[in-house]
């Protein structure tokens, strides 16, 4: 029998699985891997001392870019913080649409993780309808905050604007006619809501065809059971949160266990797998699609019977209108001086953590009482979870590596920050 030869190899950081810029050395024997070392830092952009040298309100957007397919959610723990250093809670509307948009965000990540976890896998078709879904979301985004992707709409206090009574529509051009054109806007002829609500309707349907594609296919689960296992005790040790925890048999959601805004008040399951390897987690996060789902549509029947402010009538941190901007000098002012100098937050410090579609996402800031943040810490999940590729891959084939990165849903915008 021939024997193996040991080498060390590099995967990354341009390998399309490494979901980044992720680089892994790793030390092989034959095909089976025996050690890996993760290399990070190649996305660096020193969020943190960047949030620590600007006033709080011009953060919120680096917070987007740091999970950017989570954006929102990184916003809501940021927000959260401030708002626990300030002294104020949002009005009630304003926390049912970030819960709904919190439920949107988990619903675009892991539609997209699992796109990209099958197509590395080698499931083609799966990637095409994921992105064909997270169209829908991408537009209800831009229709609240201009933008499909860092979004910038929770603010200390609420949210940047309440939700519009209309949608954008197609325009008939030479690639689509107007029959094409009117079909593409069937379900834009209402509000926002009235689109969400119409896509909650079609979305477990969907899932339903991911999963005939997937849970049952003989390769995926070649490729996914049995492969790197985390048990219980190991997943808490290592300091899982999220899926990768829940994956493992813990029901651990800080939705349910420590819950924040209307969480509490909202009627959803937390799936739990019982064997902690690939394919539980799959299991675990194709039913949060559909929990996630439900949550949206009990946010959609609330936020119809209940208008009203959605900021925190303070002047402290809500800008005057513009209307109002444009005629009044002092109002003028405040503006002004609010944009540019933000405003002063009492000595102190605050942590506001948010089930991300990850895990948990915290920000920790600590306050001089000035109107910048003495110190930002930012706890990414992805980052511990980063921390136990090793343990998770010793004695798995070069070929698995691709379904645990995968696995761990990765993206490095929150891992280097």
């Amino acid at each position: 029998m021939s024997e193996f030869q040991s080498f060390t190899m590099n995967f990354g950081p341009q390998h399309p699985a490494a979901h980044g810029v992720l680089r892994l050395v790793l030390e092989m024997e034959g095909e089976v891997i025996y050690k890996v070392d993760p290399h990070i830092g190649l996305l660096h952009r020193a969020t943190e001392k960047l949030a620590e040298s600007k006033p709080y309100n011009h953060s919120i957007g680096y917070m987007d870019r740091l999970d950017y397919v989570s954006m929102m959610c990184n916003e809501h723990a940021y927000v959260l913080a401030i708002e626990k250093l300030l002294g104020i809670e949002p009005p009630l509307r304003a926390q049912y649409i970030r819960v709904m948009f919190d439920e949107i965000t988990r619903i675009l990540n892991h539609l997209l993780w699992l796109g990209a976890h099958a197509m590395d896998i080698g499931a083609m078709t799966v990637f095409l309808y994921c992105l064909r879904e997270r169209e829908d979301l991408m537009d209800c985004y831009e229709a609240v905050s201009g933008a499909r992707m860092h979004a910038t709409y929770y603010r200390p206090g609420g949210v940047y604007r309440d939700l519009p009574e209309t949608m954008p529509k197609y325009l008939a051009s030479k690639w689509h006619n107007e029959r094409e054109t009117k079909m593409r806007n069937e379900w834009r002829e209402g509000s926002l809501l009235d689109f969400i609500e119409n896509f909650t309707d079609r979305f477990p349907a969907l899932v339903d065809d991911y999963e005939n594609l997937l849970t049952e296919n003989r390769i995926w689960k070649q490729r996914t059971v049995g492969i790197a296992v985390v048990e219980p005790e190991r997943a808490l040790a290592l300091g899982f949160t999220g899926p990768m925890l829940r994956g493992s048999g813990i029901e651990w959601d800080l939705r349910r266990k420590q819950p924040y805004e209307v969480y509490d008040e909202l009627d959803f399951m937390v799936p739990v797998g019982v064997n902690g390897d690939c394919y539980d987690r799959y299991l675990v996060r194709v039913e949060e699609l559909r929990q996630s789902c439900r949550i949206v549509r009990q946010c959609i029947d609330w936020l119809r019977r209940n208008p009203g402010s959605i900021m925190l009538a303070d002047a402290k941190v809500d800008p005057p209108k513009r209307e109002v901007m444009k005629r009044d000098m002092e109002a003028l002012i405040h503006h002004f001086k609010l944009v540019t100098e933000g405003y002063s937050v009492p000595a102190g410090e605050g942590y506001g953590a948010v089930e991300a579609p990850k895990g948990e996402f915290g920000a920790y800031i600590v306050s001089d009482g000035s109107n910048k943040p003495f110190r930002v810490k930012l706890r990414a999940p992805g980052f511990v979870h980063m921390s136990a590729l090793d343990e998770m891959t010793r004695g798995h084939m070069l070929a698995d590596l691709v379904a645990i990165i995968g696995t761990q849903d990765i993206v490095f915008g929150e891992v280097d920050r």
